[in-house]
């Protein structure tokens, strides 16, 4: 858990990145054998900072699916620069990766 791959993409200044993060995203969806729930287990929060500018926030819920994968666009950067990414889940779980853009 808490794993994040990252590539970063420079064209002219305007850097995309896109992230994949390992998360198993469950809903807590009524299983039909058993008539059991399963465990509510989500990120709520992914937040990217460029040179430690926050410059995104998503916040999302239990509608995400598992291992998502989001791509995001960041102006000014400059080959040298960091592109760091985190989030946080309902259960106090994080994971965080940075970047050093070429």
């Amino acid at each position: 858990m808490g794993t994040i791959s990252m590539q970063v993409d420079l064209d002219n200044g305007i850097a995309a990145v896109e992230l994949r993060m390992l998360h198993p995203m469950l809903a807590g969806h009524v299983q039909q054998d058993s008539g059991t729930g399963a465990t509510v287990h989500f990120i709520q929060l992914v937040q990217a900072r460029h040179n430690g500018r926050q410059v995104m926030e998503a916040q999302w819920s239990t509608s995400v699916a598992r291992d998502p994968r989001l791509v995001f666009y960041v102006a000014g950067v400059v080959p040298g620069d960091t592109i760091s990414v985190e989030w946080h889940d309902n259960k106090g779980q994080s994971g965080h990766h940075a970047i050093t853009v070429t």
